[in-house]
């Protein structure tokens, strides 16, 4: 029999879970021990070691990660020694996953299907679900086109750069850019356009791509960011106005200016900037502040979440689209882009940050907008889900 006391040794438990994660995540095996070791180090409990974890059971942890009062809770800067550190209950949440594994307490199994582990970060996050069922009944339960899951052979990467992101997508994504101009051929122009999905999904790529690929078919091409038609933040703030209600915009201001855009009008629209709009409150245009104008085009893209979630609104889009790509993978664009690239984040800020928000956007905005669009573009899983009367519309 084991002796526990061995089993927690920093020597013996390090080398027993660096076995096991290998399972877990592919990845780990591009790491030598010692440097499996250098990770570990930074969350052995300081008071008694790994002896003293002990881990919750499986229903209590399942309950946990989806409460969104618990996302909420966690510190997106919380410090020690002057410095920002990872959230003590994200830090906790792995040392557990960590300590049951290595036990038994939690099946390999299990782990899987509710965790997965980011190698770079060191550190475990729930598995965001976004295919709900009513997402699912939205869809007639099943994709319409599927081609080969390339970013499979992202498993042992630590980052993701765009060059091998876009090879990996290039099928599903030419089905998609196919698929709109069939779409727009069928429908007509002018014709107001929304693509959303979740952060570094790839969005601002694809729609540079479909800019391209309308301009070289002739079209005019137009946009419209929705964050130049938020009031003030401080007007927000101290009213305290969320930011994804329609009270946080000049709706009224938006709603004439996509009306006139498709009637074939220019428009002249609110500039945010820094904070404040260039119009107050009410919708008056401050002195001295300078607008935006909109020439009319074939295809009037809407940037930003907003349209979807308000009825108003969603009736007059004729192609809405959300663009996805799971989180483990979107985590190493952004370790690749945010960090590497643009050293945009404090590294710890930028694990706490990424593990709150995934599942707040989704819970808040992306699940709903998937119930309401016309397509998914499911670019890790390479599926193309379009909605019956999408699919009636293409196959015409």
């Amino acid at each position: 029999m084991t002796d526990p006391s061995e089993t927690f040794s920093p020597a013996v438990f390090s080398e027993r879970l660096f076995e096991i994660m290998k399972r877990i995540n592919i990845g780990v095996e591009e790491l030598e021990l010692y440097e499996f070791r250098y990770c570990l180090d930074n969350l052995i409990p300081r008071d008694g070691g790994w002896a003293t974890v002990e881990p919750d059971k499986m229903n209590e942890i399942e309950q946990m990660i989806n409460s969104r009062e618990f996302f909420i809770g966690v510190q997106l800067r919380p410090k020690a020694d002057e410095k920002i550190v990872l959230d003590e209950t994200i830090a906790q949440l792995t040392r557990m996953l960590f300590v049951g594994l290595l036990t038994g307490s939690y099946p390999e199994e299990w782990i899987d299907k509710h965790f997965y582990f980011d190698v770079r970060g060191f550190y475990f996050l729930p598995r965001t679900v976004y295919f709900t069922d009513p997402v699912l009944a939205h869809f007639s339960g099943k994709p319409y086109k599927t081609f080969e899951q390339k970013q499979k052979g992202f498993a042992r990467y630590q980052g993701v750069g765009y060059k091998d992101f876009k090879a990996a997508n290039l099928e599903i994504d030419q089905c998609f850019i196919d698929s709109i101009m069939k779409m727009i051929a069928r429908k007509g122009t002018p014709i107001l356009f929304t693509l959303a999905g979740p952060t570094a999904a790839g969005k601002t790529e694809i729609v540079a791509r479909l800019h391209s690929t309308f301009e070289q078919a002739g079209m005019r091409v137009s946009t419209i960011e929705m964050d130049n038609f938020l009031t003030d933040t401080e007007y927000r703030e101290t009213n305290h106005i969320d930011s994804m209600g329609i009270e946080a915009f000049h709706f009224e201001i938006f709603m004439e200016s996509v009306t006139k855009l498709l009637q074939g009008q220019k428009v002249v629209i609110p500039h945010y900037s820094y904070g404040v709009s260039s119009h107050d409150p009410r919708g008056k245009l401050r002195s001295g502040k300078a607008t935006l104008e909109v020439e009319p085009s074939d295809i009037i893209f809407i940037e930003g979440n907003f349209p979807f979630q308000i009825e108003d609104v969603a009736h007059l889009i004729g192609i809405k689209v959300v663009y996805l790509t799971d989180d483990p993978i979107r985590l190493k664009r952004k370790w690749k882009r945010d960090i590497d690239y643009r050293k945009k984040y404090d590294p710890n800020y930028f694990r706490n940050r990424f593990f709150r928000t995934q599942y707040l956007r989704a819970y808040d905005c992306y699940r709903a907008q998937m119930e309401a669009c016309d397509m998914i573009v499911y670019t890790t899983a390479a599926e193309l889900w379009a909605t019956p009367e999408v699919i009636r519309l293409l196959e015409r």
